[in-house]
C-alpha cells in the first residue's frame, strides 16, 4: 500500500456520489463504487490488488463498519414496531422457508451452494428500507409492517449468515455466542454508566474541547469485538453488528452518527465496496444467476405479503438487501463457496433489489396523503 494506492481508492470511492447525482433515490451509492472497483480491478484495468495486505485489512475494517451502521440502523427501541412484531417473525419464518425451498431447487442448476443461494432470497435490509421510509415519510399499518418486517429479516440473517457459510459450525456457533455475551455486557455497562452524573460531565467536556470520545469508544467496542471475533474464528460481520447493535440500544447521540458518518461512509464503507468491486470478475458475469435470484426473491417477498395479508407495495419495499449479499460474497470469495463471476451476479441482483424496494415504498401511502386522525388520536408513522 502506497499513498498513491490509497489516493487511488478513496478517487474510486467518489464514483458512487457522482453516478448517484442525477437521482440519488434511484441509484445507490454502492453501485458506482462497485462499479468503479470492477474498472480498476481484476475485470479491468487491474490496477487495484484488493488481495495486498493492508489493501485487504482496510478492506476488513470497512466490512465491519458497514455491518455496525447496519445494526445501528435497527430501530430496537422503537415501541411503535411492538404490534408489528408478530405479523413480522411470521412473515420472515415463511420467507425463510420458501428462500430455502427455493435455493434446494436452483441449487444443482445454477452450481451454487443452498446456503449462498438461501440468505439472499430470504434478507432484507434496515439500512436501505428505514432512511428510504423516512424520505417517503411513509405512514400506516403497512408501513410499519414492512419496516417491522426487515428489521426482524436483517437480523434473522445476519446472525444465520456465519453459521451458514462456515465450515466449523459449532465452533463458529459458539465464537458467535461468545462475541454477543460480550457485546451485551458492554451494553449493560454502558447502560449503567450513562446515567452517572460523572459520565455526563465527561461527554459533555468531550462535546467542548472535541474530544470525540463517543466515536473512539464505538471504535474501541467495534475492534475489540472483531479481535474477539478473529481469536474465536467467527466473522468481523458478528462483531460489526453487534457493536451497532449495542449502540442503537443506548440511543446513538447526533453528534456520534455524523462522527460515524464521516469516518464510515467517507473512507472505510467506499473502500470496501471498492476493492469488493475489484476482486468480481464482470467479465464472467452469469446474467442467468442475477436474473434468477432478482425474480426469485420478489417473487418469494410478493407471495409471503400476500399470504399475512398486506399490500404488495410491503413486500416490494422487503425484497432491498445489501449488507447479506456483500456479505455472503465476501464469505464466499474467502472461502472458495462461490467464484468471481457468481459473486458478481449477486451483488448486481442486490442492487436491482434497491429499485424495487424504492418503487415499493413510493406506493406507500404518505402523511400528505393520508387523512388527518379524529381529536384525540394519532396516525401511525413508521
Amino acid at each position: 500500500m502506497t499513498f498513491g494506492t490509497l489516493a487511488l481508492l478513496i478517487a474510486a470511492g467518489l464514483a458512487g456520489p457522482v453516478l448517484s447525482l442525477p437521482v440519488p433515490t434511484m441509484v445507490p451509492v454502492v453501485a458506482g463504487e462497485i462499479a468503479a472497483g470492477v474498472v480498476l480491478g481484476i475485470s479491468g484495468f487491474d490496477v487495484i490488488d484488493a488481495s495486498e495486505p493492508t489493501t485487504a485489512f482496510l478492506g476488513r475494517v470497512g466490512f465491519a463498519l458497514l455491518m455496525f451502521v447496519a445494526g445501528t440502523h435497527v430501530p430496537v427501541r422503537d415501541a411503535r414496531l411492538r404490534p408489528a412484531l408478530r405479523r413480522a417473525l411470521a412473515a420472515t419464518a415463511l420467507t425463510a422457508a420458501a428462500a430455502v425451498g427455493g435455493a434446494a431447487a436452483l441449487s444443482a442448476p445454477l452450481g451454487i451452494p443452498v446456503a449462498v443461494l438461501a440468505l439472499p432470497l430470504a434478507a432484507s435490509s434496515a439500512a436501505i428500507v428505514l432512511p428510504l421510509l423516512r424520505e417517503r415519510r411513509a405512514v400506516g399499518d403497512a408501513a410499519l409492517f414492512a419496516l417491522a418486517w426487515v428489521t426482524v429479516a436483517d437480523v434473522a440473517t445476519i446472525v444465520a449468515l456465519p453459521l451458514a457459510l462456515g465450515d466449523h459450525v459449532l465452533k463458529i456457533a459458539l465464537g458467535s455466542i461468545a462475541v454477543a455475551a460480550l457485546a451485551a455486557c458492554l451494553l449493560f455497562g454502558a447502560r449503567a454508566l450513562s446515567g452517572h452524573e460523572a459520565a455526563r460531565h465527561v461527554r459533555r467536556l468531550s462535546r467542548r474541547f472535541e474530544w470525540a470520545l463517543d466515536l473512539r469508544l464505538s471504535l474501541l467496542v467495534i475492534v475489540v469485538l472483531a479481535y474477539v471475533a478473529d481469536r474465536v474464528d467467527t466473522s468481523t460481520l458478528v462483531a460489526g453488528f453487534a457493536s451497532g447493535l449495542v449502540v442503537s440500544a443506548i440511543g446513538q447521540p447526533r453528534r456520534l452518527a455524523r462522527q460515524v458518518r464521516g469516518l464510515a461512509q467517507g473512507f472505510f464503507i467506499p473502500l470496501f465496496f471498492v476493492t469488493l468491486g475489484a476482486r468480481l470478475d464482470v467479465r464472467g458475469l452469469d446474467l442467468a444467476v442475477a436474473a434468477t435470484l432478482v425474480v426469485a426473491a420478489t417473487g418469494i417477498h410478493l407471495l409471503v405479503a400476500l399470504v399475512v395479508r398486506q399490500p404488495v407495495a410491503a413486500g416490494l419495499a422487503a425484497t432491498a438487501v445489501l449488507g447479506v449479499p456483500t456479505a455472503v460474497v465476501e464469505l464466499g470469495l474467502a472461502n472458495g463457496q462461490i467464484d468471481a463471476g457468481q459473486g458478481a451476479a449477486i451483488v448486481v441482483a442486490a442492487l436491482v433489489s434497491i429499485g424495487f424496494a424504492a418503487a415499493g415504498v413510493r406506493l406507500l401511502p404518505t402523511a400528505a396523503e393520508t387523512p388527518a386522525p379524529a381529536t384525540g388520536t394519532r396516525a401511525p408513522e413508521p
